[in-house]
């Protein structure tokens, strides 16, 4: 059984139901709720009209002039007969309208006039329900300075991907005017639509994105690379009404990416960086070359992995993140098909803006040929040096034996002296 929510006598007494009605309206506190008859003598003055403008009962029911609720220059226009006389043509007018308390002070309110009829359906007066906006408005224009101050395109997206509200830097970025932008599709201002679609679907799926890339593509033809960081926005019971996106422009730091991308790719050296876990997280061509692994293969896995010597290459690294840097550190790596490249890395720590240090950028300079030269160099001289040995030897070989000549010719010379004195003596 549906619970009762008035007493059903009153539905057959018309007294009964228009008493019911106006006790309903008059205790209303959130909405001022005023009677009139054609004339404009106000009939009903609720509590919500006496705490809205500051007047009691007494001292507005039954007068025909409520010029005190309004300004003197809407007074002074007829204002309030005209929107008298259009919800009367209209059958409603709704809209906003300065009005006035009590003390003087001004605010802004939301009206809505509806015309009242009597059972034959002829007019016999108005009813005017109102709302003082002022905080609304102030709120609504803080916001709006807030969004047309920055510099980043904000737009607000509804449901079904049309846009709802965008600020200048959106005008400004797309080179298509606020009244135009409003109602069409948010994808229609990117090189890639259905990325675009996906993105704002991801946000009502998720609640949120962050750093999602897309690129403006403007009137004129100009593109402008962005990130968006976007959430869905809710009304006070927390339904969802759209998704709020602003965009980041990173034209220029993508710019300033390709050219430093350029310059790494222009080093026959092979440049890495790697991070504080010892894994890689960026290579340049020659690094692919020399390892017989493409970018994206190497990319994530360890530096170590590369090189004949995986602990001392990690001691590398370990040190530049202790010490700062390491210069001359010497390694060797090992190409897939077996190949080996000596090296010797130069390496020091990169940091982001607040210095925080973001991993070891290294620079490896091939020495095969150098050490080659080093090698053959040191070869020779081994050679050379063991043919000095050799001919020092034969030198004292010869020496020695010109000496033992010298010695036995002497030795003769003196056997012939002491023959000559013996074969002599008999004559």
């Amino acid at each position: 059984m549906k619970p009762r929510l008035f007493d059903s006598s009153i539905v057959g007494d018309p007294q009964k139901a228009m008493d019911f009605i106006t006790n309903i309206l008059e205790s209303s506190t959130e909405y001022s709720v005023i009677a009139k008859d054609l004339e404009g003598k106000i009939l009903l003055w609720n509590e919500g009209a006496r705490r809205l403008y500051g007047y009691e009962p007494d001292e507005v029911i039954g007068k025909a002039n409520s010029a005190m609720l309004h300004t003197e220059e809407d007074v002074a226009a007829g204002k309030p007969q005209q929107i008298m006389a259009a919800a009367l043509a209209q059958g409603k007018w709704e809209g906003t309208i300065n009005r006035r308390r009590k003390s003087g002070d001004l605010f802004t309110a939301r009206l809505v006039i509806t015309p009242r009829h009597d059972a034959s359906g002829r007019p016999i007066g108005f009813l005017l329900i109102s709302k003082d906006i002022s905080d609304e408005i102030r709120l609504t224009q803080y916001a709006r300075s807030l969004i047309e101050a920055s510099l980043d395109p904000l737009v607000t997206i509804s449901a079904d991907g049309k846009i709802t509200d965008v600020n200048e830097a959106t005008i400004k970025v797309t080179g298509v005017s606020r009244e135009e932008l409003i109602g069409t599709d948010f994808s229609n201002y990117f090189t890639e639509p259905e990325k675009a679609r996906e993105g704002y679907q991801q946000v009502f799926a998720k609640g949120s994105v962050t750093d999602y890339p897309l690129t403006i593509r403007s009137r004129d033809g100009r593109l402008t690379d962005v990130l968006y960081n976007a959430s869905v926005y809710k009304d006070v019971r927390g339904n969802v009404l759209g998704v709020f996106a602003a965009a980041r422009d990173i034209t220029t730091q993508k710019q300033a990416s390709q050219y430093a991308r350029s310059l790494i790719e222009a080093s026959l050296d092979p440049l890495v960086t790697i991070s504080s876990d010892g894994k890689i997280t960026d290579v340049n061509e020659a690094t692919a070359k020399v390892t017989g692994v493409p970018r994206e293969k190497l990319i994530g896995t360890d530096f170590s992995n590369y090189f004949t010597e995986p602990e001392k290459a990690r001691e590398g690294y370990q040190q530049v993140f202790a010490r700062g840097s390491v210069t001359d550190y010497p390694l060797t790596i090992r190409h897939v098909e077996g190949r080996k490249t000596d090296v010797l890395y130069n390496a020091s720590l990169y940091r982001d803006a607040r210095d925080n240090v973001l991993g070891v950028f290294a620079a490896a300079r091939d020495v095969t040929a150098q050490k080659k030269a080093e090698e053959e160099v040191a070869a020779q001289r081994a050679r050379e040096l063991e043919r000095l040995a050799e001919l020092e030897r034969f030198q004292k070989l010869t020496v020695g034996r010109e000496l033992k000549m010298i010695e036995l010719k002497k030795e003769a010379e003196e056997l012939k002296k002491r023959i000559g004195v013996v074969e002599a003596s008999p004559r």
